[in-house]
């Protein structure tokens, strides 16, 4: 016999399963906390945010004694300790460092060469991206959740002994504390679009400080264009959410349900474009 007279043996073709959606957020998982920077990052971001609300409260407490009569009850009845429990310039922080984090969790990948890897072993871009939005939204979560709830009990614990600390019952406590909370995953998010659109480390931190922090602060609600404009970013959304005292008269007022409206489109619109971005551009 030789060798052409060989039978042929078909040869079973090797199909890979396609990766389940837990085993993409399982592994954006592990890449997340693969890095020393995140848990340094997370804390870091954490100790600040409560060191602006609670260096706040202590100046009142300090200063206590030294208010007048009219003063204190001022304080008492427009519970203004709210306003120590998430000031403006702890936002501030929360919104710089939740933009770049989630910023740095898409860039992070393109500066390494990293992403050529991980897109030949998941084709499915969409999917993988979808997967560290999760990743990230929870991680954000977690930890715009401890920094408003440390914020909150400890700034009330030293207004207390001065008996004007509120408790998380007291109406409008509870939401500012949320407000703050998801104001860290909606900006994380917010930061994955841009860090997905521009795909350069620096430039999407940048673009993403711009996005979050300058645009709204230079926007006005003097008129209806510019106030409309400023109500629909995440800082006024927050505004108006943890606005605990008596308010002002506003020429163009808005709820806060359509705050909280404000919250939900931006961390959908920011998924939308995260994922949608990546599958039809070249890595």
């Amino acid at each position: 016999m030789t060798t052409l007279d060989l039978p042929v043996v078909p040869v079973a073709s090797v199909v890979e399963p396609r990766a389940r959606f837990r085993d993409l957020a399982g592994s954006e998982w592990l890449k997340l906390w693969s890095l020393r920077s995140t848990g340094w990052s997370l804390l870091l971001g954490a100790l600040a945010v409560v060191a602006f609300n609670l260096g706040t409260a202590w100046d009142h407490y300090r200063y206590w004694l030294q208010y007048d009569v009219g003063s204190r009850a001022e304080f008492a009845a427009n519970d203004m300790a709210l306003w120590d429990a998430f000031t403006y310039n702890s936002a501030l922080v929360l919104i710089l460092a939740s933009g770049a984090m989630g910023a740095v969790a898409v860039v992070g990948e393109y500066g390494s060469g990293l992403i050529r890897t991980t897109f030949t072993a998941v084709p499915a871009r969409g999917s993988l991206m979808a997967a560290k939005v999760l990743v990230v939204t929870v991680v954000q979560t977690l930890f715009g959740a401890v920094a408003a709830g440390a914020s909150f009990w400890s700034t009330q614990a030293v207004l207390s002994v001065r008996g004007v600390g509120l408790p998380i019952t007291h109406p409008g406590a509870l939401r500012i504390v949320v407000a703050s909370a998801l104001l860290a995953p909606v900006c994380a998010v917010a930061g994955m679009a841009v860090g997905a659109l521009l795909r350069k480390g620096a430039t999407s931190i940048v673009g993403s400080v711009i996005m979050l922090l300058l645009l709204p602060a230079v926007l006005t609600d003097r008129r209806h264009l510019t106030a409309v404009l400023a109500h629909a970013t995440p800082l006024h959304a927050w505004q108006r959410l943890g606005d605990a005292g008596p308010r002002a008269q506003e020429l163009f007022p808005w709820s806060t349900g359509g705050a909280w409206l404000v919250y939900a489109l931006w961390a959908l619109g920011g998924t939308a474009v995260t994922v949608l971005a990546v599958r039809r551009r070249d890595q």
